[in-house]
């Protein structure tokens, strides 16, 4: 059958794909093994322009949710206004404040689903889901559509929390189901960006918030609200919650400003970590059996990231801020907890919007001003030092791998190429000349990476 809907036959698809060298899948941000991809010797490492582009096309409105593929689907959404005098992003740092901070919107919004042929990058269908004038404000860099969707071979899960909608669609665009999980606030206005996450016949959707933060279960044959846990969060998080099956059990990793915190599948709380910075984009994730953690507000006294293993329980916090003193050898920062599950951990190596990769056994941390720096995964040994990309690029996109090579997507378009491996040698630098905030896709051999008003589809031309 053209969709697989059986939950056995999805798993055993999704394990096969992550180490398929030919794999035809995307279905989730940063894919199904967190930006690692398996090698595939059709995956470019060079293009521009015009060099290696299987085709490109425009994309209205202003979106940056990354692009996911299912077989010759390629699925992104965007929020298309009416007005032509919308505030456009630019690169850069911006603290809130009037004219660099948080913006209202300035006309209606149609909030747009598109299929796109992955061969040819034909249009397949667009199914517009909501109208409406946006009720809150959005950072300078953010969008009404920050957040990427998700599929499980059968249905593309959409949500938007700019106006709490979530919704399914078949292939062919119908909507299936729409449900309201009602629209708030932000800490300083700046609007959402947490993708939801999808498990079996369940989908998870986050949103801290200043009235009532909370993560929501719901099924996903008809949209109805399974549980719904109210969470002590002030203000803000961008992170997309992971599901994590480990050997011991299945939980929910969600990261936040205030703190981490994991739960069983039926919204009970497993264990939880205080010390975090004071706003959180890096998403969790996983790899060589442990879950990576991180977060980076700049300036902040504490930027940390914590490597945990399975079958943490309770509290298991490791540092905490403190307003001034030199602890531990960090300013700003002590230690108060030794847990054994926190295999490793520092105090001031997180990041501010990007999320770190695993590739091979390396650590790869890409901070925002541009630097790298590498990490063994199992020890958080240092293997090299902050490493400068190039003076005056931005990031926000989060690194992916493949081929022995780190590609590292700057705010102004440019993907530096790194060699994997623990001497830090930058490869060369591929341009597109616009800005690009989103983490690509990789599948079927092809590179699916979006930038402010574009989508391409690159690959090595044959």
């Amino acid at each position: 059958m053209r969709h697989a809907t059986a939950t056995a036959i999805l798993l055993t698809l999704l394990l096969s794909i992550a180490t398929d060298g030919a794999a035809q899948q995307w279905p989730k941000f940063r894919g199904v093994n967190a930006g690692n991809v398996a090698d595939d010797p059709a995956l470019p490492d060079t293009w521009s322009e015009t060099e290696n582009i299987a085709w490109k096309i425009d994309i209205p409105g202003l979106s940056w949710s990354s692009p996911i593929v299912w077989d010759d689907h390629i699925f992104v959404t965007t929020a298309i206004s009416a007005a032509d005098d919308e505030v456009q992003p630019i690169p850069g740092l911006y603290d809130p404040g009037e004219h660099n901070g948080s913006v209202p919107a300035s006309g209606e919004h149609r909030w747009v689903v598109y299929d796109i042929d992955f061969e040819t990058g034909a249009v397949r269908w667009t199914t517009e889901l909501h109208r409406a004038v946006p009720t809150i404000t959005r950072h300078l860099k953010n969008s009404y559509a920050s957040e990427t969707p998700v599929t499980d071979g059968d249905r593309i899960y959409v949500y938007f929390g700019a106006i709490g909608m979530v919704a399914a669609l078949d292939f062919d665009g119908e909507v299936l189901w729409t449900k309201d999980t009602g629209t708030f606030n932000t800490m300083i206005g700046m609007a959402t960006a947490s993708s939801p996450a999808l498990h079996q016949d369940r989908l998870y959707v986050l949103n801290d918030n200043t009235t009532q933060s909370f993560l929501t279960a719901l099924d996903t044959t008809s949209g109805e609200e399974i549980w719904r846990v109210n969470r002590q969060e002030g203000g803000q998080t961008w992170a997309t919650p992971l599901i994590w099956e480990n050997p011991l059990r299945t939980e929910i990793v969600t990261s936040a400003s205030g703190r981490v915190r994991s739960y069983d599948l039926d919204g009970g709380l497993l264990w939880e970590l205080g010390g975090m910075s004071l706003l959180t984009t890096p998403s969790p994730f996983t790899s060589h059996g442990l879950v990576y953690i991180s977060s980076g507000y700049p300036g902040g006294a504490l930027r940390p990231v914590y490597a945990i293993q399975p079958g943490a329980a309770g509290d298991i916090s490791r540092y905490e801020e403190v307003s001034s003193g030199l602890q531990e050898g960090f300013p700003g920062t002590r230690a108060y907890s030794q847990d054994d599950h926190v295999v490793w951990s520092y105090p001031l190596l997180g990041t501010y919007s990007t999320t770190a990769l695993v590739y091979g056994d390396i650590y790869y941390t890409l901070l925002d001003r541009g630097f790298l720096l590498a990490h063994n995964a199992a020890t958080g040994e240092e293997i090299y030092g902050r490493q400068r990309l190039e003076i005056g690029n931005g990031f926000t996109a989060s690194p992916w791998g493949y081929n022995g090579k780190i590609f590292l997507l700057s705010e102004d378009g440019d993907t530096f190429v790194v060699k994997a491996g623990s001497e830090f040698e930058i490869l060369h630098k591929n341009s597109l000349d616009e800005m690009s905030l989103s983490t690509p896709a990789v599948a079927s051999g092809s590179l699916i990476l979006r930038t402010q008003s574009k989508l391409y589809r690159i690959t090595k031309s044959r």
